[in-house]
């Protein structure tokens, strides 16, 4: 089994040993590769939808894994036990999407060793319900893949955390972080994206205009921030 970089990524932050859950798991290509390399005893693979795990189903035969990793029909967390899984890997969601999931079914989320969660936006929310929950950020990676850059990163319970600060809740926990050029390519590319709309703005009348416009030169302070502390933070 051969992985994306970016569920790659996803699948190397599984801790080796724990029991998986792998949430919306479309083909079951992470709880497959994982146990092919004899990184988890067992898996359960969910998915809400009947298409994607039934192709699950069928990858997992086609390696022979069916003993191993079970599979569920699931909104969510609906069809899992507190107890069941070290990890919950939920990737490839939107974040307002992951926190639902997540806060649906508070027990079983609070009796997993460890959460990995890639959200596809409101990456900064997912951050902020983390830390609003007590867990701690403790390993962050950013893919970059067909043209896109994927944050994602594990959160364990913490009760001493103490958050993060706005600008790690936007990029990320700096000391963390896997990938630092990545995150440099990614601002670098925000700025210049936002500097050419914040010219043709410029170039325009009327107040939506210029509150867009300010808008926009707050948004490139934070990225020129972040990219000037990358060097301090992270040596490359």
């Amino acid at each position: 089994m051969q992985l994306s970089q970016r569920l790659s990524s996803v699948a190397s932050m599984v801790t080796a040993g724990n029991c998986l859950a792998d949430v919306g798991t479309d083909h079951g290509y992470v709880p497959i590769y994982l146990y092919e390399r004899k990184l988890i005893p067992h898996a359960i693979a969910m998915d809400v939808n009947k298409g994607p795990l039934e192709r699950a189903k069928l990858h997992i035969a086609e390696y022979g894994f069916g003993n191993a990793i079970k599979t569920r029909l699931s909104d969510g967390l609906a069809a899992l036990k507190p107890g069941e899984a070290d990890s919950i890997v939920v990737a490839g969601m939107g974040g307002p999407l992951i926190i639902r999931i997540l806060s649906a079914y508070p027990e079983v989320t609070a009796s997993a060793k460890e959460l990995i969660l890639q959200p596809q936006s409101e990456v900064s929310e997912v951050r902020k319900w983390l830390c609003e929950q007590n867990y701690e950020i403790v390993e962050e990676h950013m893919v970059y893949e067909d043209g896109k850059y994927y944050p994602m990163f594990k959160a364990v319970k913490n009760e001493a955390w103490q958050g993060l600060e706005p600008l790690e809740c936007k990029f990320g926990r700096f000391e963390v972080l896997q990938e630092p050029e990545v995150l440099k390519a990614y601002l670098r590319k925000e700025i210049s994206g936002k500097k050419a709309i914040l010219q043709k703005l410029e170039g325009e009348s009327g107040t939506k205009s210029k509150n867009r416009a300010e808008e926009m030169k707050q948004l490139i302070g934070e990225f020129e921030e972040m990219l000037s502390r990358i060097p301090e933070m992270l040596p490359l």
